[in-house]
């Protein structure tokens, strides 16, 4: 048995890995910041059909989910900094593509690939908001503006809390793969402490317990949060039932 899973060297492992989990938690928060900004950008726009740009974004959408997160990175790493390294040569802008970390690639990557799927499930929460909350908003004098940020994000964003709790766990994932754009997280870790013992399943086997952790805090803390936005939806079903009422 010892052969096959040396235990004490999965406890070791741990705490060498834990020291990059820093890493891991600032490119999901970065780039959550973007896939959430870009996601509410692409959602509104689909949600009021702007000419021209509903069709950008729909192909945006389609591309995005169309292709392999992997190969994403790929592109972010290897086609920006080609493309900024043209636009140095037509224009003499002087911009230092070489001094520009896989960090920064891998950051855009991610936030762009989670902002396709979050613009999805933020179009649908839009959608859910009852119209005639919208034409009551509109009756009492309210602009488009005002109807928008007052009424309908609101309640948009709460009925979209489960699906941002659920991309923002996908997204603590993806940052698995980071590691392709020479950025040294958990999973990159693993890979060089693994290659110096060449005990591959002891060190992947405290990987997956420790995401696994850490998307259980995740679901606890948006399973907490969903509770909390849903009191005001209980509120008239006790006020009915107090007798006091």
């Amino acid at each position: 048995m010892g052969n096959f899973f040396d235990f004490q060297l999965f406890i070791d492992n741990i705490p060498a890995l834990l020291e990059f989990l820093p890493v891991t938690i600032e490119l999901t928060i970065l780039s959550m910041i973007i896939a959430v900004i870009m996601g509410t950008i692409i959602a509104l726009i689909r949600y009021s059909k702007t000419p021209v740009l509903y069709h950008l974004a729909t192909i945006y959408v389609s591309f995005i989910r169309g292709t392999p997160i992997i190969v994403q990175l790929f592109i972010a790493y290897f086609g920006i900094p080609a493309l900024l390294r043209a636009l140095n040569a037509a224009y003499e802008w002087g911009i230092p593509v070489d001094a520009v970390p896989g960090y920064v690639f891998a950051i855009l990557a991610l936030g762009f690939n989670e902002s396709a799927y979050l613009s999805e499930t933020f179009r649908a929460a839009l959608l859910s908001v009852p119209r005639g909350q919208i034409e009551a908003a509109q009756a009492l004098g309210m602009t488009n503006g005002q109807t928008l940020i007052r009424i309908i994000l609101p309640e948009a964003m709460t009925v979209a809390l489960p699906g941002i709790g659920n991309g923002l766990i996908t997204l603590m994932k993806g940052t698995s793969l980071s590691f392709t754009t020479g950025v040294v997280e958990m999973t990159a870790q693993g890979r060089i402490i693994a290659g110096r013992s060449y005990r591959y399943f002891e060190v992947y086997v405290a990987l997956a317990i420790i995401y696994w952790a850490i998307t259980i805090i995740l679901e606890l803390v948006f399973s907490y949060s969903e509770g909390k936005f849903s009191v005001s939806d209980k509120a008239p079903e006790l006020i009915q039932n107090d007798p006091g009422v």
